[in-house]
């Protein structure tokens, strides 16, 4: 198999995640699961990135606004951009997790967990901060691959036509 193609389709796949999940959390309020029943909601955050075209024809649309206000990108997905990397933040209970998901490899960056007590009292054990931030990380990733997996149910389905079909009346508003 051509490598390149490999590379394309997990571009592809990226941009369709990203853009999927721009659309379901503008749309709806929308509750993910964990495994032990506990939910979490997910929303776009400040800083959404669109691009679109091929070779050196690539064109690229970083948006970044403190208020959420994304219309700039939007605007881009209605000239067939698709979303490239996006800031998101995951919320569960009291505690936010934000992360930053490049489409091209998946890739994360700036994950950010709740905060942890960094004061030490007499008798804690000195591992325990480093082990709820591990905690506190994995719980992110958890977080990740569930929206991730639920993009992937309905991707290769055959809802995925309906599917597109809703993301381009949101997309047009």
């Amino acid at each position: 198999m051509d490598l390149s193609l490999v590379e394309r389709e997990n571009i592809l796949l990226g941009q369709d995640f990203l853009t999927w999940l721009w659309f379901k959390t503008d749309s709806e309020n929308v509750l993910f699961s964990l495994e032990d029943k506990r939910t979490f909601t997910l929303q776009m955050e400040q800083r959404v990135s669109v691009q679109g075209g091929d070779g050196e024809g690539v064109e690229t649309a970083t948006v970044s606004s403190p208020r959420g206000e994304l219309t700039e990108a939007k605007t881009g997905l209605r000239t067939g951009k698709k979303v490239n990397k996006a800031q998101l933040l995951f919320s569960m209970d009291q505690d936010d997790w934000l992360v930053q998901i490049n489409a091209t490899d998946f890739g994360l960056s700036g994950l950010k967990t709740p905060k942890i007590a960094t004061k030490d009292d007499e008798g804690d054990d000195p591992d325990a901060k480093f082990l709820e931030k591990m905690f506190l990380l994995d719980r992110g990733l958890e977080m990740i691959d569930i929206v991730f997996a639920q993009f992937l149910v309905i991707r290769m389905s055959k809802n995925w036509i309906e599917e597109t079909a809703k993301i381009k009346l949101w997309i047009n508003g």
